[in-house]
């Protein structure tokens, strides 16, 4: 995947200049754990999303953690380059002010990048502390991974500058959620348009099973939006909803 040129955006490590390097030890694994692990590694070297490196000064481990459909996610504890790592300022927008500014509208459509994160190249000269340890080698990243401090602001400083021309009149887009809007489906196609040409401009691809055009109402950071208003999203209050009701003073 082309993904998003580095002249363009990157994402930079600001280290403290007094922080130290930690290289951890390799953790052990369950044999089912070392083939998920493996068979995640095999997808982000065909994809070209990562390389091999040898003697790097930050070293972190690889965790295995379970996703909502029953699969497992291979992620990087990147807690000690976290923690040397200085914070990004880069304002992100007021969740009310998009969500009540998407409100209203009578044609919704909803944009979703393709690995979005992974579209934006790292650094080069940072690549190498993004190293990470697994028991089939030492790999480091090519592109913005998950889990590194900052990479929120990073996304949203790419997204405010693709879409400059658009945001508040016609685009909303809260660091990797976007929402075109529009009153009139007319109109809509139109600004579409707009928006699939300064996708092809940057290139930023999309993934079309996660997109949905033109359509009256959907959920929006965890709000449900349409012409009528704001409502709250069925998945945000589902535990308190399905709660059955107290019996006895005790469970009171």
């Amino acid at each position: 995947m082309k993904g998003i040129h580095l002249s363009i955006a990157s994402h930079r490590l600001n280290v403290s200049p007094t922080a130290r390097p930690v290289q951890q030890r390799v953790r052990r694994f369950h044999p089912d754990r070392q083939k998920i692990i493996r068979d995640e590694i095999d997808k982000l070297l065909k994809a070209g999303f990562i390389r091999e490196v040898e003697y790097p000064d930050w070293l972190e481990n690889v965790v295995v953690v379970p996703k909502k459909e029953g699969k497992w996610r291979v992620c990087v504890d990147y807690t000690n380059l976290n923690n040397a790592c200085l914070k990004d300022s880069f304002p992100l927008p007021r969740i009310d002010q998009i969500v009540d500014s998407t409100a209203g509208q009578e044609m919704l459509s909803f944009l979703d990048a393709f690995s979005g994160y992974h579209q934006i190249p790292m650094y080069p000269v940072d690549e190498e502390k993004t190293a990470f340890i697994t028991p089939h080698g030492l790999y480091c990243y090519k592109v913005m991974p998950f889990g590194l401090k900052n990479v929120g602001a990073t996304y949203q400083r790419l997204m405010t500058k693709i879409f400059k021309p658009l945001v508040g009149r016609t685009v909303e887009v809260y660091i990797d959620d976007i929402v075109v809007k529009r009153k009139t489906q007319e109109e809509h196609v139109l600004h579409l348009q707009e928006v699939f040409h300064l996708l092809r401009k940057y290139d930023m691809k999309l993934n079309p099973s996660k997109c949905a055009f033109g359509v009256s109402a959907g959920k929006f950071l965890g709000f449900m939006v349409s012409q009528r208003g704001i409502e709250v999203s069925l998945d945000q209050v589902k535990a308190v909803m399905e709660t059955p009701p107290p019996r006895s003073k005790k469970e009171l």
